[in-house]
C-alpha cells in the first residue's frame, strides 16, 4: 500500500511532494500521442516557413518579413512550450523552479509576439488595400524591421513586468514540491488581458472592417465596369486581386485567433488572484498553443509560392547553387 502511494507522488523521497494526476494507461497514451503530433506539426510547419522566407530571395518582402517573425514565435511555442506542457501532463514538474520560470516567461513572450505580429500584418494589409498608391513608400523594409524589433522588445518588457513577482520569489506560491504555477494580481491580469487580447482584437477587427468595405467597393466597381470615378476614389480604392485574397485570409485569422484565445483568457479572468497551474487549465493552454500550429496553415498554405518552396526543400534542390534565386511566383 505504501509502495502504491509512493508511485502516486511526484517526488516520493520528499515529504512535501505533489500528487500525480492519475490517468488510465490508454487515456495517457492517446492524449500524449495527440499532443506530440501537434507539437511535431507545429515545429515542422513553422520551420518550413522560416527556411522558405529566409532562403529564397524572391520572398524577401515586407509582408513576408512579418510572416517570418510570426513563424519564429510560433516555432518557439512548438519547440519549447508544447514539450514542457507534455512533460507536466501528469501534474509533476521535475526541472526545478528556474526552468519553471523560464518556460512561463518564454510562454508569455512568444504569445505576445505572435499577437503583435498579427496586428502588424493587419496594418500591412490595410495599407496595401486602402492606401495602395503610397504603400511602397510608407511600408519599407527598414520600417518593417524596426516594427518587428519593437514588437519583440515590447513583448519581453511586458512579460517581464507580468512575471516580476514570480521571478523574484519562484517558491512563494508553491503548495507542494513538483508543482509549477504562476499567480498574478488583479491589475496584472487586467493589463495582460487588454494588451494581449482585447486591444489587438479591437485593432484587427477595425482594420479588417475597413479593408472589407474597400474590397467590396472595388468588387462592385469591377462588376459594373465603372470607369468614370472621381480622382479621390481611384486613388483610394485600388486593390489587386492578390491583396483582396490576402484580406480574406486575414478574416479567417481573426476568427481562428478569437476561437483559440477566448477560452484561455476567459479562464484567466475567472481565475484572477488565484493560482493557475498547467494542470487546471490544460485545455485552454493547449488551445492557445494550437493557434501557433494553425498560423502557418492560414497565412502561408493559401499561397502557391509556399507549396513550390516546400517542393524545393523536400527534394533538396535548396542545396543546389543559385537555388535562392529560384522563381516561386
Amino acid at each position: 500500500m505504501e509502495a502504491l502511494e509512493e508511485d502516486e507522488l511526484c517526488l516520493p523521497q520528499l515529504n512535501n511532494s505533489c500528487w500525480k494526476m492519475m490517468h488510465s494507461h490508454l487515456e495517457a497514451t492517446l492524449i500524449c500521442s495527440l499532443l506530440s503530433f501537434i507539437t511535431l506539426l507545429t515545429v515542422v510547419l513553422n520551420l518550413l516557413v522560416i527556411i522558405s522566407i529566409s532562403h529564397f530571395r524572391q520572398l524577401h518582402t515586407t509582408t513576408n518579413l512579418l510572416l517570418l517573425s510570426l513563424a519564429v514565435a510560433d516555432f518557439l511555442v512548438g519547440f519549447l512550450e508544447m514539450p514542457a506542457a507534455i512533460l507536466i501532463f501528469r501534474g509533476c514538474w521535475i526541472l526545478g523552479d528556474f526552468m519553471c520560470g523560464v518556460i512561463y516567461l518564454l510562454g508569455y513572450i512568444v504569445v505576445s509576439v505572435s499577437v503583435g505580429n498579427m496586428v502588424l500584418i493587419s496594418i500591412d494589409r490595410y495599407m496595401a488595400i486602402c492606401d495602395p498608391m503610397f504603400y511602397s513608400t510608407k511600408v519599407t523594409l527598414r520600417r518593417v524591421q524596426l516594427c518587428v524589433c519593437l514588437c519583440w522588445i515590447f513583448s519581453v518588457v511586458h512579460s517581464s513586468w507580468i512575471m516580476r513577482d514570480f521571478l523574484k520569489q519562484p517558491n512563494r506560491f508553491k503548495l507542494c514540491l513538483g508543482e509549477c504555477v504562476v499567480t498574478s494580481s488583479y491589475v496584472e491580469g487586467i493589463v495582460d488581458l487588454v494588451v494581449t487580447f482585447l486591444g489587438p482584437i479591437l485593432v484587427i477587427t477595425l482594420l479588417y472592417l475597413r479593408v472589407f468595405v474597400v474590397a467590396v467597393s472595388q468588387a462592385r466597381a469591377m462588376r459594373s465596369h465603372i470607369t468614370a470615378v472621381t480622382l479621390q476614389r481611384s486613388e483610394t480604392v485600388k486593390a489587386t486581386r492578390s491583396e483582396i485574397k490576402a484580406a480574406r485570409t486575414l478574416g479567417v485569422v481573426v476568427v481562428v485567433f478569437i476561437l483559440c484565445c477566448c477560452p484561455f483568457y476567459s479562464f484567466a479572468v475567472a481565475a484572477v488572484n488565484n493560482s493557475v497551474g498547467t494542470s487546471s487549465s490544460a485545455f485552454e493552454i493547449w488551445l492557445l498553443y494550437f493557434n501557433s500550429c494553425l498560423n502557418p496553415v492560414i497565412y502561408v498554405f493559401f499561397y502557391p509560392w509556399f507549396r513550390k518552396a516546400i517542393k524545393y526543400i523536400i527534394t533538396l534542390q535548396i542545396l543546389q547553387p543559385g537555388s535562392s534565386e529560384a522563381n516561386l511566383m
